[in-house]
């Protein structure tokens, strides 16, 4: 993977070379960041690079960041501007992802959250798939489970909490799966390593709600709103039992990186037919076409980088 050219950094854009940290950084030390991921897709025939809802993700970075007691001076608007500079001094003319990093700087030793400073950092990159099998992926029920909100809050983008889903991802790929789905303390399906999920049982969209410590996912919350409103699906959101998902019909992982991921066994249990279904292959298609520019309902969370 190719390094990006530049980055922002210290509050400018500089060559990707100059943002740099020392290794007695407080967020290196003891996973006090809190991170964000921002796609840009490029329309051919508008010949422009659009990114997907940056305010909605910056929102959230924002709110992730209070979490952890950061303070700034930032907006989602003035996060989106910066960003829309740093893709026009990259000049990418494809797809591409976007990673906002907000973290405490100071080089010192002492476990805290409060009197240490704030810095954000924000860099971009060529991208394709996050889940390379992403129409028919294999996924495994995970041993580890999912951090809960009274230890460290999955609604938040906490860096140090991605150790969590590192566990799980590791796992699985090492046991040759594509991805894993994680558990609740409960027992309840909370989502994948970085993916919200969603399944389908008799015509209903089903995926698990806020409180079952899963990250308030931005692409979770648009095919959401595509379901109900383009074709009409009822969805509801409520706990998942472990078995509903060796017996739904559909199943489908949701994320900025992994956009809509085709689940099509889990273990060693087909999903439905074994093969994408309908109404997972109607929201990819919509949501392919919403993320490039193509649905004008919706222009509004295109927001184009190039003048």
């Amino acid at each position: 993977m190719a390094l990006p050219k530049y980055a922002y950094f210290k509050g400018k854009i500089v060559p990707y070379s100059e943002a740099k940290v020392g290794v007695m950084t407080h967020a290196l030390n003891y996973g006090t960041s809190v991170f964000g991921g921002v796609r840009a897709y490029w329309n051919e025939e508008d010949q422009q690079l659009y990114l997907f809802r940056p305010y909605d993700h910056y929102r959230r970075l924002l709110r992730s960041a209070k979490l952890l007691r950061m303070e700034f001076d930032y907006t989602p608007e003035s996060l989106t501007e910066i960003t829309k500079e740093l893709l026009r001094a990259e000049g990418h003319r494809c797809d591409v992802y976007i990673r906002p990093l907000a973290y405490k700087a100071d080089e010192i030793i002492g476990v805290k959250l409060h009197g240490l400073t704030d810095e954000i950092t924000i860099f971009s990159l060529p991208f394709d798939r996050y889940v390379s099998n992403d129409t028919g992926a294999h996924v495994t029920i995970s041993g580890w489970r999912r951090i809960d909100d009274n230890t460290i809050p999955a609604r938040g983008k906490i860096g140090g909490a991605y150790v969590n889903s590192a566990f799980i991802k590791s796992d699985a790929l090492l046991a040759g799966f594509d991805e894993a789905l994680v558990l609740t303390n409960e027992g309840h399906i909370s989502e994948g390593s970085a993916e919200n999920i969603f399944i389908v049982r008799d015509g209903v969209l089903i995926t698990p709600p806020v409180t079952e410590n899963i990250l308030e996912g931005i692409t979770r919350r648009t095919v959401i709103q595509l379901a109900r409103e383009e074709l009409g699906i009822e969805v509801v959101e409520r706990p998942i039992d472990r078995t509903e998902v060796y017996i739904c019909d559909e199943l489908f992982l949701t994320g900025t990186a992994a956009q809509i991921t085709a689940v099509t066994k889990v273990d060693f249990y087909p999903v439905g037919t074994g093969e994408m279904g309908p109404i997972t292959t109607q929201l990819r298609e919509l949501f392919t076409k919403l993320v490039h520019g193509q649905l004008p309902k919706y222009r509004d969370w295109n927001v184009a980088v190039y003048d």
